[in-house]
This record gives C-alpha cells, structure tokens and sequence, in this order.
C-alpha cells in the first residue's frame, strides 16, 4: 500500500526507511537527515531557536516558549498542502524534541476535503521503540518486512547483553545536557544497563530533570558521558568547557582515569528509533572497551582526550 509520507520526526524518518519505504516519503524536518538521501526532500518546518548559542542560552529560548505557551517548531501549512500527503509522522513525547502532535492538527484545520492520517509516537522505553516500529510497518503495509527488521534489531541486541551480562558494572552518568546539567532519561539507562553498566541518573521510561553540580561530584561515577540533545561530537567537545571548567572536576574518578566519553547525540542516542540499537553498541564499546569492538569509535564516540 504505498504512501505519500511526511515525517516530521527524525526517528520516524529512520524508521520509514529501514522499512524499505524510503521512496514513499514526500516531505521531512528540518532536523530529519539520516539516511542521507532524505536531505532532498522537501523541509516542513523549522526551530524558532538560536541554535549556535550556548547551551545555557538554549535553555534559557526553550524556557521562555514554553512559559509563554509557545512551540519551539513553526510548521509549513502552505507547503503540507502542496506535497499532498496521505500520512503525517509526528510525536506526543516531548515539546523540546520536535513538532508535536498538538501542532500539526493545528496546521491541518482547514484541510480540504480527507485530511492525512496522523501518526503520533510517544516512546518511552526500548519496548515501545520496537512497537513503533510495528506499528508504522502495520499503516504503511509492510507487516512482514516490520518483523524481519524487529528480528534483526533485537538480535543484535541479544548480542550484546549475552557478554555484558557476565561482566562487572561500573557506574555510569550519561548526561543529555550540560548547562544547565540534566541527566538522561526514558531509554538510556536501560542502554546501560544492557550494556553492562550502571546508571546513577535516570529512571527507565521517565524523563530525568535538571542535575546538581553536587549531586554528580557526590556520586563520582567510574564513566562520564556526554551526550547532548541535538548536539554532534564537535559541538559536544565545544560545549564540554560549561562542564570542566567546574570546580572539582578535575578530582572527579572518570576525569583521573581518563574515563569520560563524548557521543553523537544527535545521532543516536536522542532519536528513538532503529539506531538505539547502535546506541548499545556504543555503550558496550565505552563501559566495556576490552570485550566490545563495533567500530564506532570516532564516529560515534570519542574518548574526551583524544
């Protein structure tokens, strides 16, 4: 059953084309970029904020939409109509992460004639990651290819969890913003967890608040890692300096021993969909360096020496 498809999210884009349904989208976000051959596609929206300023500033944007009760996301009404789509993919999660669902009915209100369908992802744990997957698979016709690409996915974690379920837990802060410092929540700690470590922030399927400096000098953890909403490795060494530049860093365990990591966020560990998978993989190359070996390692994450 093929589609016209607009993915506004960019997990769902991932999820469209590891379907096999790449050539049925019609229309993407403006953070929507991977595979790389959806950079052609038409750009449906746009971010209200001043992305090259500092994360403390960003914050600071973000606060200020939501207390005003504004999105962070301007959507092209005009530019929906045209490209025609039968099938909007959107999310309920997180105001900060993408248009929401709230916004594109907004934008569809006078619709003529049959509106798209709309198709709003809310995942918060790993679980829901792989029902997403089947449901999209199950509206779009490709059921069966939906299980091949499940099959394959949780293989590959199974791979992992075989060899880190025999090793020692070192404990791990997986930090998902640095100025102000918040911990990662919903899927990553249980990431961690199945890569065979600890973590000292976050509770699976919930969003984690803002972190205290204290808090993390207090807990010590044996790994650091960073991994900034939205941010690539380069823009994560630049806006490491909010961190190291604190008192008492330096002291910290994962400082002495050369232990704190930088990811790709952007890439991976934000964006809930087939790549989580490669999220594992990363993890398991960081907590666990002398067992795991997938070849990430400067594309993915470097060590914060390097």
């Amino acid at each position: 059953m093929s589609q016209r498809i607009v993915s506004l999210l960019p997990s769902a884009t991932e999820m469209v084309c590891a379907l096999g349904c790449g050539a049925q989208l019609v229309g993407r976000s403006h953070e929507c970029d991977f595979p790389p051959e959806v950079s052609s596609l038409p750009i449906c929206t746009e971010s209200k904020l001043l992305a090259h300023a500092s994360s403390r500033a960003i914050d600071e944007q973000i606060h200020n939409l939501l207390a005003a009760s504004l999105s962070i996301y301007r959507l092209n009404p005009r530019l929906l109509l045209e490209l025609r789509p039968t099938l909007i993919l959107t999310q309920a999660q997180c105001d900060v992460c993408a248009a929401s669902e709230t916004e594109v009915v907004k934008a569809l209100a006078h619709w003529p004639g049959t509106p798209p369908q709309i198709l709003s992802l809310t995942p918060h744990r790993l679980a829901d990651v792989w029902e997403d997957i089947r449901r999209l698979a199950a509206v779009m016709g490709v059921a069966e290819r939906g299980r091949e690409v499940l099959r394959t996915l949780k293989n590959r974690c199974v791979d992992v969890i075989e060899k880190a379920c025999m090793l020692g837990r070192p404990t791990v802060a997986c930090l998902e913003w640095l100025d102000p410092l918040m911990g990662a929540g919903n899927w990553v700690p249980e990431l961690v967890d199945l890569a065979g470590g600890r973590c000292l922030f976050g509770e699976p399927g919930k969003h984690t608040g803002r972190l205290k400096w204290e808090d993390l000098r207090a807990a010590d953890p044996d790994i650091i890692v960073a991994m900034p909403c939205g941010f690539d490795l380069t823009r994560t060494r630049a806006e490491l300096a909010a961190l190291s530049s604190r008192a008492g860093w330096a002291e910290l365990k994962a400082v002495r021993q050369g232990r704190v990591f930088l990811c790709d966020g952007s890439a991976f560990f934000n964006r809930p969909g087939p790549r989580l998978v490669e999220s594992l993989e990363i993890l398991a190359e960081i907590i666990h360096r002398e067992k795991f070996r997938f070849g990430h390692e400067g594309r993915g994450w470097q060590r914060l020496g390097a």
